[in-house]
């Protein structure tokens, strides 16, 4: 079964090498670039990846174009990595193992996160499993979830063993400014389904949020590094959506109408 890896980029000269380098078993590297100018596309080609470009309009239209593109080039089988991740030999003995003698059609991935240099295994931080392994013809991305993207499978899913390593994030401004940019793509869902932001909005999720993170999923653990993760995660998930949503409807408010 012929598998290609394939790897999303926009300005990822810093680590698309070495992550090329990680999945060189695979029987092809298919690189989907948005037109990086800070030479990825140059890096990429030297690795011996196949690279192709194309605007970008939401991940889960960027993944689906690329699975039809590894279609295309004869790949029956899809492994997502993103840049920032390196797959192990190990990880690579068991997706062998796996496409050539079970049935599944989808497989999840566990990763194991470093975030500003240290391994964070609690949280929901690990295992947490990302379905990046499919049947290119059993598989495709839901439109409905332009970011935290869901694959719609056409028969049974299983998990592997061996991780991902995930280079998560190197400073907190660099968790911030992503963190931002998830929010503002979920204000944006909530925005096109008529969802309005409440008073209990921004109190009581970030506590549900804290309370599943720290509590229920033992983000205690990972001590003062896990609870700082747990705060800013139960308000960038719990209450940054609803802030924006708020602001960009008095922004269009005090905007002058059509005179």
């Amino acid at each position: 079964m012929t598998l290609f890896a394939i790897i999303l980029t926009k300005n990822e000269a810093r680590h698309i090498s070495a992550c090329i380098e990680s999945v060189r078993w695979a029987d092809g590297v298919l690189v989907s670039d948005s037109y990086s100018d800070d030479g990825t596309v140059e890096l990429a080609r030297a690795a011996g990846a196949l690279v192709s470009q194309r605007p970008f309009d939401g991940w889960a239209r960027q993944r689906n174009a690329a699975l039809a593109e590894a279609a295309a080039l004869g790949a029956q089988w899809a492994f997502f990595v993103d840049a920032d991740e390196r797959a192990t030999p190990e990880l690579a003995a068991e997706i062998r193992q796996v496409i050539a003698e079970r049935t599944e059609v989808g497989w999840g991935v566990p990763r194991w996160n470093i975030i500003v240099g240290q391994r964070v295994d609690h949280g929901g931080f690990y295992p947490d499993y990302q379905l990046r392994l499919m049947r290119i013809d059993r598989a495709r991305y839901d439109l409905e979830r332009p970011v935290h993207e869901v694959v719609l499978l056409d028969g049974p899913s299983g998990n592997l063993q061996n991780p991902l390593i995930h280079y998560n994030y190197d400073s907190w401004a660099q968790f911030h400014g992503k963190q931002r940019r998830y929010a503002a793509y979920e204000a944006r869902i909530l925005a096109e389904r008529g969802i309005r932001p409440r008073p209990h909005n921004f109190i009581l999720q970030p506590l549900r949020e804290f309370r599943r993170r720290y509590l229920t999923l033992q983000g205690y653990k990972d001590g003062l590094h896990g609870l700082k993760l747990c705060l800013l995660l139960a308000y960038y998930y719990g209450a940054y959506p609803y802030w924006v949503l708020l602001r960009e409807g008095r922004q269009r408010k005090a905007a002058p109408g059509p005179q």
